[in-house]
């Protein structure tokens, strides 16, 4: 054996040095081998840990070694039979003789410690395999080593074997009742069973003694512990021997924390054990110290069946008195060190405040829970007193610490709320005392730390805080459902008061500024009793029905609280404050609660002239800018209706120099990737930018009371951008002028979005109607156009193209329609596979906006379109981005034709040039209908199948009564659909149901379903009599229905509405389908 043990230490050393070649990697697979066939090769792993040398020392490197250990592990774990016995026996010899050369009388692996820690998981793998049935001494044998033979000069217990001990049952407490651990191991059956002898086992024999052990060391340790601080031991190191003495401690308590769950509950809590506990919870060693705290946490948590048992450890323990002092004295310590931060000891407030929280929880458990009066009343009493020590808890300059206490904090508010649902008297004294306590803590804590800056801090330190607000938001929230006039009166007090402060010159910190716009930014959000819209703001009375809103005036009614607050900051002049995060705020709130300066117009210029200025959109910070250019267009956007056409004159004339377009080409990773498009998907501050453009084109809008001013006006606007655009066009030579190239697609993208702040364009014109500009607008259309023509080869223009003439179209309707079909042959003379889906959108968008106006351009246009996508549908599917292009596609296709039949133009499918591919395209949605694969398109063909029934399978009767051209002259060219719907269409209906893979359970199939009997009820109510005696008659009978389910399916297609007979068909469905 000693040959190959000495082969495998060879393979060792080589497997870890990269540079030898070859051998290196033969070596990787030689000790994979080993590994693989742990159940020969564990004798020779177990040599290679255990042997020595002549003199005693370990034979072989660390390295070596700890994969000796890694081959046991592998032979050990998942083992749920017992070994051989001869197996069993050289294992239990090696593995003591070891322990009592290593432990007893060596350094306990002093030179290479991560040996100790991956020893004592291998040995807790051989216990769990042995214990129950083949070394049920284990435990005690080990016990007997800590305590060596009193020949010996050692302490009273060996600190290298009781170190092996608690790191052993830990580990067994982690394999066989952490939940953590089990969870996120995949569940095994006999493991699960193993595990659960394995701890009835050690219940039953050894738990007492166990206990015994851990606690009897630790306080022996921490006797020695005490007399080596005070100096009362004579020996050689003092300092090592402490060390080692706070050492053993630590562990040990952890040890007993790792049990306390599953093992009697009168074995860890008596009169020796607490007093030890609450000794060490003050020790001047950290680390003993956070395992105290964890200890006393998994005692409290620690389930019982009894409330009363519960309720009498909770006094026993008595922590609530002893949290109340630790708080006390930490606090002190921590304002003593003043700036001087010991993360360390903060740590410690930390754990102290878990060790609260899992005490407020269990308490309430018991308040909540309990049926029993007295056990209720006592355990109110004990949460009483822990509320000061959460609230101080709460109120730590520590985030991570006040977090803590947050659980227990939301349990209690939340058993609040319920009981102000089921009284309606008010709260108690005592109750209303602490809530405005919390409210106070939630204020302070809801302010940036003074010397913070938002600007320029850690993304993740600013996200944290964001956080902590937003899980204090709820905490008001909550607050406030329990007493709504004590949040808004703090929160009203508090803004009030510190912005009229303001605006009388006294000298405000920056976080309370902030603070003060803060909550009235979230005040909408935690008011929900407050009403709606204008109502939020103003104690109006309701407008009478059909009177128009916008000439009410509610100047002359009074403001509610949160209008109170907004009115307030609008005239503070707090927008003016010299710190970036105020401003924002400032603007943030104002965006956000348009409805107010509807109540309040004079509010309005303040805010705008805040806005435009170097507060806003000219800041000198990128940042700034790029965030109010989306609040200024959101502002305009919301209260355009209550700006003047003179505002509007000044505002365009303030922000002209913000409208050339900035182009920003972004640094590329690595040559595979393309200029134009990353420049695109990251167009920096210019995809904010655009928001100035759309908020121009609103401003522009105002002024339609002067038409010729208007017009002048936004042709002032978009000249420069075509002049720019000119410029940009010529400057392109090739692919590589990405300059000239991205001013060309940013300009008619600002085109686009100039056009987009205007209405759109009315679909039936009201008397008085003001068009927009139509002839600046045709001048902008030509221009894209143009440049379109000249740079078609250019994805990037050709999908700003779209976007732009898609807005330009919804603001002028019909009057830009001239340029649609060169529009269109310019798009296709150079076309992407990935622009289809984006292309067939934007034909959806024509179709909506321009009806008929398009019917010339679409019936030349659906023939090829369809035959392209029939082509990319067939082309066979390679990859996941392949499968979601084609299903992408499908969709956008099905979407198209949905809304070319439910529109005015459906005529194009049955018109000279198409209808030759009319029956061809049916027959491909009876296709799609069927393919269950994907329920989405199956049930967007049914739904373009019925509508299809709508149209054309009228009665003769029916269309002569309506006498509607577009209607009749569809149904008129296509004779004999009706049999195509009793013969073809309806039997597909039924077919799918029938389909193996028609799940009912599934929620996509349940969609479908909805969609056969949506047409189904559009067949029946199309066709009238003659349907319901189709199905009554002819369709059902021969499906071997009885002629009276027949008639009562019949009936309920007839007279149901649509949802009740969605819900009788797919019950229809489903039992039909159980019975099968």
């Amino acid at each position: 054996m000693d040959q190959e043990v000495n082969q495998l230490v060879q393979a060792i050393l080589i497997a870890s040095d990269p540079t030898q070649g070859t051998l290196h990697q033969q070596a990787l697979e030689y000790l994979s081998n080993v590994q693989q066939n742990a159940a020969s090769s564990w004798r020779l792993a177990l040599a290679l840990f255990v042997d020595t040398t002549p003199d005693g020392a370990r034979k072989h490197p660390p390295q070596a070694r700890f994969f000796g250990l890694q081959v046991l592990d592998n032979f050990l774990d998942n083992r749920y039979e017992p070994l051989d016995e001869d197996s069993f026996t050289t294992l239990q010899q090696a593995l003591v003789g070891y322990i009592q050369s290593e432990y007893v009388y060596g350094p306990a692996e002093s030179s290479a410690p991560f040996l100790r820690n991956k020893f004592s998981h291998t040995l807790t793998l051989f216990f769990l395999c042995t214990y129950v049935e083949q070394w049920p001494s284990f435990l005690t044998d080990l016990f007997s080593l800590i305590r060596p033979s009193e020949s010996s000069s050692q302490s009273t217990f060996n600190p290298h074997v009781s170190l092996l001990f608690f790191h052993i049952v830990l580990e067994i407490s982690g394999e066989v009742a952490d939940a953590i651990l089990k969870s996120a191991r995949t569940w095994n059956a006999a493991r699960q069973a193993r595990d659960g002898r394995v701890r009835d086992a050690v219940r039953d024999r050894d738990a007492a003694r166990i206990n015994e052990a851990v606690l009897t060391i630790v306080a022996n340790s921490a006797d020695r512990m005490s007399k080596l601080r005070k100096g009362e031991l004579d020996v050689p190191t003092p300092e090592k021997e402490l060390s080692t003495a706070e050492e053993v401690v630590d562990w040990g308590v952890r040890t007993f924390a790792s049990y306390v769950g599953w093992i009697d509950i009168n074995l860890t809590v008596t009169p020796t054990t607490i007093p030890l506990l609450f000794t060490l919870l003050s020790d001047p060693s950290l680390p003993i110290r956070l395992a105290t705290c964890g200890a006393l946490t998994r005692i409290v948590a620690k389930g019982l069946k009894e409330p009363a048992d519960k309720l009498q450890l909770i006094k026993v323990l008595s922590l609530g008195e002893v949290l109340d002092a630790l708080e006390s004295r930490t606090r002190s310590e921590q304002e003593a060190r003043g700036e001087d931060t010991d993360e360390a000891e903060e740590s410690y407030r930390e754990a102290l405040g878990k060790l609260l929280n899992v005490l407020g929880l269990e308490l309430m458990k018991l308040i909540d829970d309990c049926l029993n009066e007295e056990i209720r009343s006592e355990a109110s009493r004990l949460l009483e007193q822990c509320l000061p020590v959460m609230l101080r808890f709460m109120s730590d300059e520590y985030d991570d610490t006040s977090s803590t206490i947050f659980p227990m904090l939301s349990t209690i508010l939340s058993s609040y709320k319920k009981a102000k649902k089921v009284s309606t008297d008010p709260i108690d004294d005592s109750k209303r005392s602490f809530l405005t306590s919390l409210l106070r803590v939630i204020l302070e804590k809801f302010k940036w730390e003074e010397d913070a800056d938002p600007d320029d801090m850690d993304e993740d330190d600013k996200a944290a805080f964001e956080t902590l607000r937003k899980d204090l938001r709820t905490f008001l929230d909550a607050v406030l459902v329990i007493d709504q006039d004590l949040v808004t009166d703090a929160v009203r007090t508090l803004s009030i008061n510190t912005l009229t402060a303001y605006r009388n010159g006294a000298a405000i910190k920056w976080t309370d500024a902030e603070l003060s716009l803060y909550l009235i930014f979230i005040y909408g959000e935690i008011n929900k009793s407050g009403g709606k819209g204008r109502a939020a703001f103003c104690q109006a009375p309701p407008i009478p029905r059909g009177e128009d809103r916008r000439k009410f005036d509610y100047s002359e009614y009074p403001l509610t609280s949160h209008g109170e607050m907004l009115y307030t900051m609008a005239h503070s002049g707090i927008s003016a404050y010299p710190h970036r995060a105020v401003a924002m705020q400032f603007f943030e709130t104002a965006a956000r609660y348009g409805d107010f300066f509807k109540v309040r117009k004079d509010c309005i210029l303040p805010v705008l002239e805040a806005m435009v200025d170097t507060r806003g959109l000219h800041s000198p910070h990128s940042s700034v800018r790029s965030r109010v250019f989306y609040l200024f267009h959101r502002f305009v956007k919301e209260d355009r209706n209550e700006i003047t056409s003179e505002v509007a004159l000044k505002l365009i004339d303030s922000i002209r120099d913000l409208l050339p377009v900035q182009v920003e080409l972004p640094q590329l990773e690595d040559e595979t990737q393309d200029m134009l498009t990353e420049a695109v998907n990251n167009p920096g501050i210019f995809d904010s930018q655009l928001y100035l453009f759309e908020a121009a084109g609103t401003l522009v809008s105002l002024i339609s009371k002067a038409p010729e001013q208007q017009a002048a006006l936004l042709l002032s606007i978009v000249k420069p951008q075509l002049d720019q655009l000119a410029t940009s066009l010529q400057a392109v030579k090739g692919p590589q002028d990405h300059i000239p190239i991205l001013e060309v697609h940013h300009i008619i993208m600002a085109l686009g979005n100039i056009a987009k702040g205007f209405p759109d364009y009315p679909s039936e014109i009201p008397e008085g109607y003001t068009p927009p500009p139509l002839d600046v607008f045709r001048e902008v259309a030509q221009a894209i156009l143009t440049s379109l023509n000249a740079m078609n080869v250019f994805k990037v223009v050709r999908d700003a193209t779209r976007f732009a003439f898609a807005r330009i179209i919804a603001t002028t309707g019909p009057n830009v329609t001239s340029f649609i079909p060169p529009l269109m042959a310019s798009l296709l003379t150079h076309f992407e596979l990935v622009e289809l889906v984006d292309f067939m959108n934007f034909i959806g968008l024509l179709v909506h906006k321009l009806q008929l106006d398009i019917f010339d351009v679409l019936d030349q246009l659906i023939g090829p379109l369809s035959e392209r996508i029939t082509e990319v549908l067939s082309q066979p599917v390679t990859g996941t981005d392949d499968q979601l292009a084609h299903t992408d596609t499908k969709r956008a296709y099905l979407g198209l034709l949905n809304t070319i039949v439910s529109s005015s133009v459906h005529g194009i499918f049955i018109s000279e040039r198409n209808k030759g591919r009319f029956e061809n395209l049916l027959e491909s949605m009876e296709q799609l209908a069927t393919d269950l694969s994907d329920p989405g398109s199956a049930k967007a063909a049914f739904t373009f199948l019925g509508r299809c029934v709508s149209v054309w399978g009228r009665r003769p009767e029916e269309i002569a009564a309506n006498g509607n051209g577009n209607a009749l002259a569809g149904a008129q060219s296509l004779p004999g659909f009706e049999r195509f719907i009793y013969e073809q269409l309806v039997p597909l209906a039924f077919k799918v149901l029938s389909l193996p893979n028609f799940n009912i359970k599934d929620g996509q199939m349940l969609m479908v379903l909805h969609e056969i009997a949506n047409f189904l009820q559009t067949v029946c109510k199309t066709r009238g009599q003659e349907a319901y005696d189709f199905f009554v008659n002819v369709f059902l009978p021969a499906q071997n229905w009885p002629q009276d389910m027949s008639v009562d399916f019949a009936t309920k297609l007839r007279d149901f509405d649509g949802k009740g007979f969605r819900k009788y068909f797919v019950d229809l469905v489903r039992a039909s389908r159980a019975g099968s």
